[in-house]
This record gives structure tokens, sequence and C-alpha cells, in this order.
């Protein structure tokens, strides 16, 4: 949810534009700083960013996108097997258009993909349908040392410019056979009876696979063994965040009615955070409205999802713990910016606020991107952020 500033709307962000009195009800009792959330060597992706929230040492155990996703859907990666994030997006024009398939339905894509692992899987490939538009390709032995352009960042460039490339001799082929999926597929779909019906609707089409951050199962310590959490729990629409809960050794809690977009069951998860809160002693909350609307360039859309997570989530969050026998420890924050101007991540630290009954508050008195630069925490960066939290 965090931006930067929009000339069109007088130099302010979402957040600066946004009614939030409980989040800055929040900042005003609470403690706040920044946080950097992607190192000077990484992508600045959400699976990074989520993992080192959690106080994890990134560079050390991130091993792609995909391991994430198979891990959330329960596919059990074998020793050689590459998995790969996989978006149905849209080509028009041989212009790589969208990331999303104008964020085709899950019902949709299921459809998609299963026609596709039937016509183009084999003993060395196969197709997992997801959520929305993403999914999961497994690339029996294949070989990782690729250069995969994760599809959100490049719309509006011809799909040609960004196939994939091999970084060695040895990782040639499954590159060779990676691009040969995607042109397959472009075949395959054009003329799918989804596709068709979605024309027909003056929706976007998914006529094309883009598979993208590829890796092997990753070695992560859990949120236990690294921080003595004995009990955590996850809810996220988004498959790669519920992946970095079960590699973390926390319950991924699935809520009715999430979307991934501004029109997600905000008070479902709300409900289903003060549940687990009963049984957990961490619970890591995850939004994706605000970023969706920030790959789509939508302030308004972005600072209605702000607005819709401080009345429909903070809120009740707030008033719930409010009524509990021992004390609650509250954070907000934003994985990583994405700016409505960029339309994708960037690595810019994010701003962060920690509520605990009884703390002594700063001199903040509203949360945004710049308020908190004023904030008593400072800075912070790998493990400090949560360790600050769980004071440990």
């Amino acid at each position: 949810m965090s931006d930067e500033p929009l000339a069109d709307f007088g130099g302010k962000t979402p957040l600066q534009m946004a009614n939030k009195p409980h989040i800055d009800w929040l900042a005003k009792h609470g403690q706040t700083g920044r946080l950097i959330t992607v190192p000077e060597t990484m992508h600045p992706g959400s699976e990074i960013a989520n993992m080192a929230v959690l106080g994890y040492d990134v560079e050390k155990v991130y091993d792609g996108r995909g391991v994430l996703e198979a891990a959330s859907m329960g596919v059990e990666l074998q020793p050689g097997d590459l998995a790969l994030r996989c978006n149905l997006l849209t080509i028009e024009n041989r212009i790589l258009k969208n990331h999303s398939a104008g964020h085709i339905s899950s019902e949709e894509a299921s459809e998609l993909i299963h026609f596709l692992d039937e016509k183009l899987g084999s003993e060395q490939v196969k197709f997992y349908p997801g959520v929305s538009y993403r999914h999961l390709l497994v690339i029996k032995n294949g070989i990782k040392d690729l250069k995969c352009t994760p599809p959100h960042d490049v719309p509006g460039t011809p799909f040609e410019d960004v196939l994939v490339n091999a970084n060695s001799t040895e990782a040639i082929s499954t590159a060779h056979l990676l691009n040969e999926l995607i042109l397959k597929s472009q075949e395959l779909l054009e003329n799918h009876p989804v596709n068709q019906k979605r024309k027909n609707s003056g929706k976007e089409v998914a006529n094309s696979i883009w598979p993208w951050s590829p890796g092997y199962k990753p070695q992560m310590p859990t949120l236990k063994e690294m921080f003595g959490i004995k009990k955590s729990a996850v809810i996220s629409a988004v498959d790669l965040v519920q992946g970095i809960g079960v590699y973390a050794g926390m319950e991924v809690i699935h809520v009715e009615g999430v979307t991934g977009l501004y029109d997600t069951n905000y008070e479902g998860k709300a409900q289903a955070t003060m549940e687990a809160l009963k049984t957990n002693d961490f619970v890591y909350l995850h939004i994706e409205a605000s970023d969706e609307a920030g790959h789509e360039g939508d302030v308004e859309l972005k600072t209605k999802t702000i607005e819709y997570l401080d009345q429909r989530v903070v809120k009740y969050i707030l008033e719930e713990t409010q009524k509990m026998d021992e004390p609650v420890a509250i954070a907000i924050l934003p994985d990583h910016p994405t700016p409505c101007a960029l339309k994708t991540h960037t690595r810019e630290s994010v701003p962060f606020v920690i509520y605990k009954p009884g703390i002594e508050s700063d001199e903040v008195e509203v949360y945004d991107e710049f308020s908190v630069k004023n904030g008593s925490v400072g800075l912070l960066k790998g493990d400090q952020f949560i360790r600050k939290f769980l004071e440990i």
C-alpha cells in the first residue's frame, strides 16, 4: 500500500489521502519506523519481501516463487524438480498486455490449465492449477540457471523480447522447452471456449502462459526454530504467501470468498484472524488488494482498498483484541511499495507501526510513508523488525 507522491493528487500518496482513523490510532499510540524488505541484490518480488518481513535471510534461503506456490498447493517436489510460477496472461498484437488475463476467475483458469496439461503435459512437464492467473509448472530435471522476466514488470513489451534465456549451456534445453511451451500454449488457448466466451463478454483473454521464477525445493527453517514461536498461522488469498507459511511451519488458514483483489472477503479474514489468535501465538494476515490496485495504476481504487483495510479489518481486530484477557501486539506494514505511476514493485523501504498495550508511543500522529521517518524505531533491515515486534 505504500507509494510515491502523485502530482495529479496534490503530491500525496494513497496512504496520505485515505481516511484511515484506526490505522492512524495505532500510529499515534504505537512506535513507527521503516523497514528495508528487499536486498539490493534481489528483485522486489512479493515472495522476497514477505519472507523478509518474517525475518528470513532471503539471500540465503530464497529459491524462486514456484516452489512456494507448490507448497501451498500441496505439490511435493522431488529432487531435480524445477518449479516455476506460471501466469495466464493476455498478449495482443504480440505485445504482453497484462500479467493477469484480466484477473481471470479461478474456475475459468482451472479449465484452461487442465486443458494445457492434457495437451502439453508429459513425464517431464506438469501443469497445476492455482488461484486466478497464478499457476504452477513443474519440469522434471530442469536446470534453473535461467533469465525469466516477471510479466507484471513488462506490460506493453513485445513478448518475444522477454522470452526465457539460458544463463549457461546446461540450461539451454530447459529454456528452449519453456519457450516452446509458451508458443504452443498460444496456439491452443486462442480459440478455447473459455476465451471465446470471455472475448464475447468484452473481457481480456487468457491466451498465453508465462513461466518465471524457477527454483528447487528450499531449505527454510521454521519460525519456531528461528524465533521460538510455538504456534503460528497465516491467512492469505495468495498461493506464494501460503507457501511461505508451509515452509515456515505455520498453519495455513483458508477463508471463503478471498480473491486477492479489492472485492475480497475482508470481514471473513478479520474474523479468521481473531479465531486463530485463540490457539496461535502469532498470526500473519496478508491482504493483497492494494498491491493489485497499484499494478493497475488505479489511484482511487488503491486509496479505497486502504480504507477497506482500516474500516473492515483493523477496526474489528482492534475492538476484539481489546476484549481479550492477555495483551495483543499488532503490527501493520506493506511488504513492498507498488507505486501507481510505475505499476510495479520497488525496493524502497516500507513504513511500519508496532502497537502494544502500554507501549510508550513516539511523536508520530498518522501513518504514511513520510510521517514514520520521524518515528522512534528508525530504519531497520534483516530480522530487526520481527525481533523488535516479538521483543527477542
